[in-house]
Parts: structure tokens; sequence; C-alpha cells
């Protein structure tokens, strides 16, 4: 029940994350939002490191650094599939693919559920598809290239995932240090070779380092869970962040949640109910 209340948390802060770094990049280039967010998600982890302590042995600083470079590729990924389009479809495709890997690997490393968690573990890989999508799901088609940059960017996310998930469980936070001390030296040197591209804009520098912190919450949270609980369980529960943007979206935006989201959260909060009798 603690891992599945962490993952729930993670999910929420992910969502939020999500929603205040878009709103970050429209105001100015992705990278400059990111260039803020990236040093005040490194801050958090080092002021929480006296508290949950940091073990930089050999594995963790691997794993660390293994999934910092999968987050500055999924990073990548993500914002040109979603640059391609239409983002109705291929949102939830990279959802669920960052769902679907995690728990295939969980399921290989001999996690078993029984059958109230079977039940509930598809209903929320369905919930995902169903809370990332907008109206119109399948009126337009995207192109091979843009599926092909979808699955990749969900592989991404989704080895992020698993490499936290690998990291030794008494490492405290030395792979999330580790991980973004990585996925910001990437980042920074994207914008250095397209500096160039990035604008005049300035960045909404509270937005983005709000959203920054979120995100460090949220990669604290899902490494808490799945210390605690199994990858298969939490991976699926974390990939419903679509959630959080979308309550967000319509409380602070005014946008609409339509039917295909609003059933996706009911079949959500049934899955989570069937996952904790699990």
């Amino acid at each position: 029940m603690i891992a599945l209340l962490l993952a729930l948390g993670s999910s929420l802060a992910y969502g939020c994350a999500d929603f205040l770094g878009g709103l970050g990049a429209r105001k100015a280039h992705v990278l400059r939002t990111v260039l803020i967010a990236a040093p005040a998600s490194l801050a958090v982890e080092l002021l929480i490191w006296p508290f949950l302590g940091a073990d930089f042995s050999a594995s963790a600083v691997g794993w660390g650094a293994a999934s910092g470079a999968a987050s500055a590729a999924a990073f990548v990924l993500l914002y040109r599939t979603l640059a391609l389009g239409p983002m109705n479809v291929l949102s939830p495709v990279t959802a669920l693919v960052s769902a679907a890997l995690p728990v295939a690997v969980g399921l290989l490393q001999g996690e078993h559920l029984g059958t109230a968690g079977v039940l509930g573990l598809v209903l929320a890989l369905s919930a995902v598809v169903l809370v990332s999508a907008g109206p119109g799901i399948g009126a337009a088609r995207p192109s091979r290239t843009a599926l092909l940059l979808a699955f990749g960017a969900g592989t991404a996310i989704a080895l992020q995932l698993v490499c936290l998930d690998r990291a030794p469980s008494g490492s405290g936070v030395a792979p999330l240090i580790v991980g973004r001390a990585v996925s910001s030296a990437v980042t920074l040197a994207a914008a250095l070779l397209l500096r160039r591209r990035l604008g005049e804009e300035r960045p909404a520098y509270g937005i983005s380092a709000t959203a920054g912190v979120l995100d460090s919450v949220a990669n604290l949270l899902f490494l808490l869970a799945v210390r605690d609980g199994d990858l298969t369980v939490v991976a699926v529960i974390t990939a419903l962040y679509p959630a959080g943007t979308v309550l967000l979206a319509r409380s602070v935006l005014g946008e609409r949640i339509h039917r295909s989201q609003l059933l996706g959260l009911g079949v959500a909060a049934v899955a989570v109910s069937l996952l904790a009798l699990a």
C-alpha cells in the first residue's frame, strides 16, 4: 500500500511538472526552460542528500548515469514526437510504451500478481491510453517517422524508470543526483550546439524552476516506491501522469476534459483499487 501511494504521488508530480514545463515552453524555447528546470531539480536532490543519504558506489553511479542519459534522450524524442503530431495519437502511444516495458521487465524478474492485480494492471494500461488521448483520436494518421519517434520516446522513459529500479536499494539519492547531473550536462551541450536557434525570448523562471522541483519530487517518490514495491505495479501507476496534466489544464486553463479522458480517470480509479488489493 505504501508503494502504491508513493507511485500515485510520483504520477501526480510528473503530471504537474509536465503541465508547468509546457507552460514555460510556450514563452521561450524548450531548451531555455529546461536549462532553468534542471538546476532547480538538482538543487532539490542535493538538499535532501543529508536526510536520505547517498552511497556513490560503482553500481549506483552506473545506473544513475544510465537513467540520466535515458532521461535526456526521452526529452529530445518526446518533444520531437509531439512537434510532428498528431499529439492525441502519439501521446498515448508514448505513455503506453513507457508503462508496458517496465511491466514486462518486472514480470521477467519474477514478480507475480494475483487475479485482482492482473485485472488492475490491464485496466491501468487502458486508463493510460484513455487519459492521454484527446478528442478525435484516430481522425489523423501519424507518419511512420512520428510513430517510431513515439516508440523511441516511450522506450527512453521506460529505460529511465528501469535504471532507477536497478540502482542499489541502499544507495539513497545517489542515483538521482548522478542522473540529474548527466541529463543536465547533455541538455547544456545540446543548448550550446543549438544556441543560434534558441531565440531571444526569456524563459519563465518561476514556472520553469517549479517544474524542475516537481520533476525531482516525482523521481524521488518513484525511487522510494520501487524500493518498497514491485516495478510491475509502480511503473504502470506512475504512467498515469497525464491525469494530473489533464486536471490542471482544466483548472488553470479552462480546457475541456473530453469524454474519453473522463472515462480514463474512472478506469484509473478502479485499477488503483484493484492493485491495492493485489
